[in-house]
Formats: structure tokens, sequence, C-alpha cells
């Protein structure tokens, strides 16, 4: 082969190498790009997600914290009553033992 003809295949082939590398370069790029949008994409999903599961986290304790609401609700209304019922059955008591001390304070006048 001629010298000539061995220079233009040697700057071919660099010249064919020189396109290989930057195809490369342009892959990796490309790759790395893809890679990274969906890096984010899977972050953004774990932050909708973690998003979501805190918020059902709260509504199940304000669930929770409404059922032991109306529990104590229930508890106090239950009191109230037994001590109103308490307070029925003893006002006849009441009544008749202030009665009886009227009577005597007026007896042990006369």
């Amino acid at each position: 082969m001629p010298r000539p003809e061995v220079l233009d295949r040697i700057k071919e082939t660099e010249q064919e190498a020189d396109e290989i590398v930057a195809e490369a370069e342009e892959e990796a790029e490309t790759t790395i790009s893809e890679a990274r949008e969906e890096a984010e994409e899977i972050r953004q999903q774990a932050r909708e997600e973690a998003e979501e599961m805190a918020q059902q986290r709260l509504e199940d304790a304000r669930d929770e914290i409404e059922a032991e609401r109306e529990k104590i609700l229930a508890e106090g209304d239950e009191q109230r009553e037994e001590l109103e019922n308490q307070a029925e059955t003893q006002r006849d008591e009441v009544i008749e033992h202030v009665t009886d001390l009227f009577e005597e304070a007026v007896h042990a006048q006369t």
C-alpha cells in the first residue's frame, strides 16, 4: 500500500474512532439524563406516597380521637344521669329531713 493511501486510511480510522467515541458519549449523556429523570420520578412518587401515608395516619388518629371523645362523653352522660337519679331519690329524703328540722325548730321555740 502506498504511503498516501496508508495515511488516508489512518485518518479515516481515526475519524471513525472519533465518531464512535462521540456517539458513545452522546449515548452516555442520554442514559444519564434518562436515569436522572427516572430517579426524579421515583423520588416524586415516594414523596406522594409518603404524603398519602401521613394523611392516612392523621385521618386514622383523628378517627381514633373522635371515637375516644365519644366514649368519654357517653361515660360522662351516664355518670350525670346516675348523679341526677341519686339526687332525685335523695330529694324526698332531704325534703323530709329539712321539714323535720324545721318542725323541731318551731317546736323548740314554743
